[in-house]
């Protein structure tokens, strides 16, 4: 039957042992509501999740939020919810089949008066098939769903399944919770008894490395305990245990989208050096660096443009290098194209002339193509009109001549509207000298 298998990291069997050989993490995670750090925003009297914890709430949830944040661990609390059955599935391994089995289950349960809740963990990592297959199970409430991901749900569940769930962000713990929850697991018997003495300072380095994620926080002091040849741990000792702190960013999830939107807007900013952080961000997690070259060569016209034309040409020449050459060599280039962009003057008129000649379009302003500028190269265009009184442009000793080129409803429209900024000072006058010679003004 669905949730008898092994247990693994992601079951909540493997959630609620406290035997001495689990890990730290494990051991620590709290056994009540009373226990729970940080979250008191959806925690509070009467709210929907500690209805739902506490036994009485009949909503199916999606926890989102980062790692180390409590997500299991709610789910650990509400499976002792009381007249509830517990069953949990992991996207990892579970697939349409077990999905089935277990709202069969549940279906049966459901006629002798028993409630299943059904937690999955990763749910984000669901195909569609998989998520449409909880549906009416969801909206029949044959079982409570109660979903953890890492990824904004938006992005990653599908709209039916998302409208039949309350969707509760949980927020990074603040370093005084992380210092609380360090605090507990030296002194719980659950954790390290007592047994450690563990300074100030090295609190203070596991706080700061654990970047508002608790199992990170319980991991790095559970091996510098292991570590410890007299029982003290000190910042040295730390800083040995610990490799580095993991830069908290998920290349498929919501993380992903929030880093590249700040590295984004801090080159649209000019903020040089925001923008370089944001870079070091996403190489030091793994972001492949074919996604952040293309997203440079976007920017260099969305966001600059003409204002500096060598901007794209930068950009396109950083993305030949990390096909040529990848990392980690390419990140100098990277690097380098970050700097050109974020430093360079911006203008947004490109993205402006595109958008507002495509809205014409949209809108139904496509006129017939003026006769002179039509094809001319097939037997009976002549007859047709076709290509008829087109004058070239390169008769003319300018290059430059009065002649129509749009269709009629859309003559004397300007669509690129050059700025003061960068090269555009220069183009913005020349722009408005040839439509007047080209519209014979």
């Amino acid at each position: 039957m669905p949730g008898d298998a092994a247990p693994s990291e992601h079951t909540i069997d493997n959630v609620v042992r406290r035997d001495a050989g689990a890990p730290l993490a494990v051991r620590m995670r709290p056994a009540s509501l009373d226990e729970v750090v940080g979250q008191q925003h959806l925690l509070g009297p009467g709210s929907p999740l500690r209805r739902l914890v506490e036994g009485s709430g009949a909503a199916s949830v999606l926890l989102y939020g980062p790692p180390g944040t409590g997500k299991t661990t709610l789910a650990s609390l509400i499976s002792h919810s009381t007249g509830r059955r517990f069953e949990a599935l992991s996207a990892l391994s579970a697939g349409v089949k077990e999905v089935r089995a277990v709202i069969d289950v549940a279906r049966r349960r459901l006629t002798a008066g028993e409630q299943t809740v059904l937690f999955i963990d990763e749910v984000h990592r669901f195909s569609k098939t998989q998520q449409d297959a909880l549906l009416a199970a969801v909206e029949n409430r044959i079982v409570l769903l109660v979903g953890a991901t890492t990824e904004n749900p938006s992005f990653s569940v599908v709209s039916p399944l998302l409208s039949r769930s309350l969707v509760l962000q949980l927020q990074s713990l603040t370093d005084a919770d992380i210092r609380l929850v360090l605090e507990r697991a030296i002194s719980d018997r659950r954790g390290l008894g007592g047994e450690y003495i563990v300074t100030d300072a090295a609190l203070d380095h596991i706080v700061r490395i654990a970047g508002g994620d608790a199992r990170r926080a319980l991991t790095a002091l559970e091996a510098s305990a292991e570590s410890s040849l007299d029982g003290s741990v000190d910042v040295d000792l730390v800083e040995a245990s610990v490799d580095k702190a993991a830069v908290r960013y998920d290349r498929a999830g919501d993380q992903h989208y929030d880093v590249i939107s700040a590295f984004i807007k801090s080159i649209r900013g000019s903020d040089v050096d925001a923008a370089l952080h944001y870079l070091a961000r996403m190489l030091s997690a793994g972001e492949d660096p074919r996604f952040i070259s293309r997203r440079l060569m976007i920017h260099a016209s969305e966001d600059i443009g003409m204002a500096d034309p060598t901007a794209l040409q930068t950009a396109t020449a950083a993305a030949q290098v990390v096909q040529l050459v990848g990392l980690p060599e390419a990140r100098l280039a990277l690097a380098q194209a970050t700097i050109h962009l974020a430093t360079a003057p911006k203008s947004g008129a490109v993205i402006a002339a595109i958008g507002a000649a495509m809205a014409d379009v949209n809108a139904g302003k496509a006129g017939a193509v003026p006769p002179h500028l039509r094809d001319g190269h097939y037997a009976g265009a002549a007859k047709l009109g076709n290509a008829q009184g087109y004058r070239y442009p390169h008769d003319n000793q300018d290059g430059v001549l009065a002649q129509q080129y749009p269709p009629d409803e859309l003559v004397g429209t300007d669509y690129y509207k050059p700025t003061d900024h960068g090269v555009e000072r220069e183009i913005g006058p020349r722009v408005s000298k040839l439509r007047r010679i080209i519209r014979g003004r």
